[in-house]
C-alpha cells in the first residue's frame, strides 16, 4: 500500500461508522463541548463551540482510528506498526498498550520530542526513519511486509475513517444547533471521517496551512496531487497528499481555507489567553481561520471548532 492507496475502494458511510463506535466506545473518551462567547475573543457573533478532542487518550482524536483498527481488523495480535509524524504514533503505542499488541513506530526526525516521549511512554519500539514522514511511511511498510505485521495507515484506510468520524457523532449529538463545523486538515482522516459521519447535517469547512495545502490543491486539480510541506504545524498536518478516500468525501466539504503560520501561532495564544488550553499548532489550525478573518461567520451562525490536538511542551509559544 502506498500513501495514496486505501485498503478499501469505497469511504465509510454513516452506518459503518456507527458500528465502528459501538466497538470503540469502551475504550474511548466521550470529549466534552464547551460554548464560549465569541466577545471572549474580541469578536462579534454566536458563542462559539469547541469540541475539546485534545483531552482523548494519548492526546488527540487519533486514538479513536487507532482503536477501530486494531479492534475491527484481523491480525493484529501478530503486532502492529505505523508510520507517524508523532500523534498517529502515539495513538497507535496507546491503543496497543492497552490491548496487549507489540507496536512499532515509524517517525521522521521533523517530530516533536513531546510527541516521541508520548511514543515511548506507551511502550511501543520507535525507529527514526528518515526526514520527512514519507521516509519514514516507507520504511514502515517494509518493515511490516518483511515481518507479516498489521499496517496502519495514519489517514487513508477504511477503519481509520470510521474512527475518526465518531468525532462528528459524538459532536453533533452534544451540540445539535450547530451550522458550521471547522476542522483541521492534514492526511484527511479526520475531516473524512466527520464527512461521513455528517453529510447533510451541517456545513463542514476544512482548515490548512498555506505550507500544506494537501485538500485545497486537490480540490483545484480534482484528484490528490503531491504538495510541498513545510511550516509550524507539520508534524501534524504535514501529509504531502490527501487521501484517497477523504477525497471521495470531498463533495460533502463546504471548501478549504488556508491560513499562515503567524494565524497558527497567535490562535495558539488566543485559545491559551481564553481557555488556559495550550494546543499544539495543528490543533489550534482551526481557530485561526476565524482570529485571522479568513472565515467570518454569518450573522447568528453558530460555528463549531474543533481543538483537536495538544501534544506539546509549550505553554512559551514563541
Amino acid at each position: 500500500m502506498t500513501t495514496t492507496e486505501a485498503v478499501a475502494s469505497a469511504p465509510p458511510d454513516r452506518n459503518a461508522i456507527r458500528a465502528a463506535e459501538a466497538v470503540i466506545r469502551p475504550h474511548i473518551r466521550r470529549t466534552p463541548v464547551v460554548e464560549v462567547a465569541a466577545a471572549d475573543f474580541g469578536l462579534d457573533g454566536a458563542p462559539f463551540s469547541f469540541k475539546l478532542e485534545f483531552m482523548q487518550h494519548s492526546g488527540t482524536f487519533k486514538a479513536r482510528g487507532a482503536f477501530a483498527n486494531l479492534l475491527i481488523r484481523p491480525g493484529a495480535a501478530r503486532g502492529v506498526v505505523a508510520a507517524s509524524g508523532g500523534n498517529h504514533g502515539a495513538a497507535v503505542a496507546y491503543a496497543a498498550h492497552k490491548l496487549g499488541i507489540k507496536a512499532h513506530i515509524y517517525v521522521p526526525r521533523i517530530s516533536s520530542q513531546a510527541k516521541i516521549n508520548r511514543i515511548l511512554q506507551y511502550g511501543a519500539e520507535i525507529v527514526i526513519g528518515g526526514d520527512t514522514y514519507i521516509d519514514a511511511y516507507n520504511a514502515s511498510h517494509a518493515f511490516a511486509a518483511e515481518n507479516d505485521l498489521l499496517e496502519v495507515h495514519a489517514y487513508d484506510m477504511f477503519e481509520t475513517l470510521c474512527g475518526q468520524g465518531t468525532v462528528g457523532l459524538e459532536w453533533l449529538e452534544q451540540a445539535p444547533g450547530l451550522d458550521t463545523l471547522l476542522v483541521a486538515v492534514g492526511g484527511g482522516g479526520l475531516i473524512g471521517g466527520i464527512a461521513a459521519a455528517a453529510t447533510g447535517r451541517v456545513r463542514l469547512i476544512g482548515v490548512e496551512p498555506e505550507n500544506a495545502p494537501t485538500l485545497h490543491n486537490a480540490i483545484e486539480a480534482g484528484r490528490p496531487v503531491d504538495v510541498p510541506v513545510s511550516g509550524v504545524a507539520a508534524d501534524s498536518l504535514g501529509a504531502r497528499r490527501i487521501g484517497s478516500l477523504s477525497f471521495a468525501l470531498s463533495g460533502f466539504i463546504d471548501r478549504s481555507v488556508l491560513v499562515t503560520d503567524q494565524a497558527i501561532v497567535a490562535a495558539q495564544k488566543a485559545i491559551w489567553d481564553v481557555l488556559r488550553v495550550a494546543v499544539e499548532p495543528g490543533g489550534a489550525a482551526a481557530m485561526a481561520t476565524v482570529l485571522s478573518g479568513r472565515y467570518v461567520p454569518a450573522p447568528g451562525e453558530k460555528v463549531g471548532v474543533l481543538l483537536c490536538g495538544a501534544n506539546t511542551t509549550a505553554v512559551k509559544f514563541d
